[in-house]
């Protein structure tokens, strides 16, 4: 199965490491620091402010759709997966 990121960009849902809010993501100095460290990994899905941050087993994304709309998708797929 594959999980929609927003802005018509899905990846398979066996690739998700970790689903964050980008706000609180902002707030710990341990995510900013791993973030800094992964920059050639990030890519943007958004023009405008990103909602959420997607880690991939070989990508970081930043999605404009909330993390609790990523999680129910996230959910479904795996539920349907199993």
């Amino acid at each position: 199965m594959y999980i929609h990121l927003g802005e018509n960009f899905v990846v398979p849902s066996k690739e998700v490491v970790m689903i964050l809010d980008r706000q609180s993501s902002q707030e710990s100095a341990i995510v900013g620091e791993f973030l800094a460290k992964q920059q050639k990994k990030i890519i943007q899905l958004t023009q405008g402010q990103a909602k959420s941050v997607i880690i991939t087993k070989d990508n970081i994304y930043f999605s404009p759709l909330a993390s609790s709309t990523l999680k129910k998708r996230a959910q479904i797929a795996f539920n349907i997966d199993i």
